[in-house]
């Protein structure tokens, strides 16, 4: 597999003139193509929907496109409410699905009548409490030991996640919220995440639909929706392959048809909550050369930094790297490419292979349209990068200016020193 791009070196030379390195740039066709293809894959589930999670790429002008995709939105904090709101995505369209929440997010999403998807049994009381119970409910599930397969790397064991309730917990869960008038209700689990393995992840909804069986036998509950969360990966490395989402829906729908379907309870929707499969592929960072070091090692010393790009130094995440007019060269070294932060980790790529590098050279950094301009931060005085959209007919559009010095100071208070 080779990683392609959807613009040369020279659109981006005439980009930094007017926008100088770094920046994240996201292509809007090639989020709306994907989008289109996710919608299509499920369409025989009624009124599908995927309630993208902002967190993945916090940018209202991606929100507007998704919207126009039919999009909802997966929030989790009263910013993320508020920038849902202000694009337009209201109502049942947004999925609130946060843990240890302050009662603050709570009366919000209630207000502008969000599904409020809840992490603890302790939560029903003091959500009652704080802003009263909404006619629709969904609680978070967290198999713990009972998921023996399918069991993510990057998740991990589901008993040690701080996230959902058990299953005794989900039972008296609903048997509480329907005893207190809530007359509908929703299911909800995320136990993989950057999934590339379609069985992993189909047996999140295998399991989600017995569940189903099982609460409409003992409570007489008949849920309205079940949402399988997010989870589908995206292929960072070279040998690794996309999700086939044709294969996974069918895998589902046959699930779907053997427990659902042969319980008498369809209609159920099926909903998802995918946010980097969605726009991961489809950003890029975008950073000059500035430096190059030769010590014990062969350094390449980029104008971003790990506060621009967490996820390598974080996770030791791989993101692969093009030098842009030199897509055909060799392979002829091997580089540490790294950002100016006083930390160690603060490296893009370890021990990589890339053409012969000199200071000037553009480098891009592939599929970092989500969880990338999102984790950014300000650690060592760093200003986090401008955002630009790549619209269809070619032109280009900041959606998000860089930051300044000013920025950074702008919540303290010289004047007291």
């Amino acid at each position: 597999m080779r990683k392609t791009l959807t613009f040369t070196k020279q659109q981006i030379e005439e980009i930094i003139k007017s926008y100088p390195t770094p920046f994240y740039i996201y292509d809007e066709k090639r989020i709306r193509e994907n989008a289109g293809r996710f919608y299509k894959a499920f369409d025989w589930v009624a009124d599908f929907k995927n309630y993208f999670a902002v967190k993945a790429c916090p940018n209202p002008h991606i929100l507007k496109i998704l919207k126009e995709e039919g999009m909802g939105t997966d929030c989790s904090s009263l910013p993320e409410l508020v920038m849902a709101e202000k694009v337009g995505i209201l109502g049942e369209n947004i999925m609130f699905s946060s843990n240890n929440t302050p009662a603050k997010e709570f009366k919000k999403a209630k207000k502008i009548g969000a599904i409020i998807n809840l992490d603890d049994i302790t939560h029903i009381n003091f959500l009652d409490q704080t802003a009263g119970l909404p006619q629709i409910i969904c609680f978070r599930y967290n198999p713990g030991p009972l998921r023996k397969s399918g069991v993510n790397t990057i998740i991990g064991k589901p008993e040690e996640a701080k996230y959902g309730l058990t299953k005794e917990q989900l039972f008296e869960s609903y048997k509480l919220v329907k005893q207190r008038g809530v007359k509908r209700f929703g299911l909800h689990t995320m136990v993989v995440s950057n999934e590339l393995g379609i069985s992993a992840l189909a047996q999140t909804a295998k399991m989600l639909f017995e569940l189903a069986v099982g609460i409409y036998k003992e409570l007489d509950i008949k849920l309205e929706f079940i949402n399988l969360g997010g989870g589908i990966g995206i292929p960072y490395k070279l040998n690794q392959r996309e999700v086939d989402l044709n294969k996974l829906s069918q895998k589902i729908k046959r699930y779907y048809q053997d427990i659902i379907v042969k319980n008498g309870l369809d209609p159920i929707r099926v909903v998802f909550e995918c946010g980097r499969m969605i726009t991961g592929p489809f950003g890029y960072l975008v950073t000059t050369v500035i430096h190059k070091k030769h010590t014990y090692k062969e350094y390449i010393g980029v104008d971003a930094c790990m506060a621009n790009l967490m996820r390598p130094g974080m996770y030791g995440a791989y993101h692969h790297e093009t030098v842009l007019g030199k897509e055909n060269k060799s392979l002829m070294q091997t580089y540490d490419v790294v950002g100016s932060l006083c930390e160690n980790n603060d490296k893009f790529a370890i021990d990589r292979k890339l053409p012969t590098v000199e200071t000037g050279d553009i480098i891009v950094i592939h599929d970092t349209g989500a969880h990338g301009f999102a984790m950014g931060f300000q650690y060592n005085g760093k200003l986090r990068s401008a955002e630009l959209l790549l619209k269809p007919d070619g032109r280009v559009k900041q959606i998000r200016r860089a930051e300044t010095v000013e920025d950074y100071f702008s919540t303290l208070d010289f004047s007291s020193i």
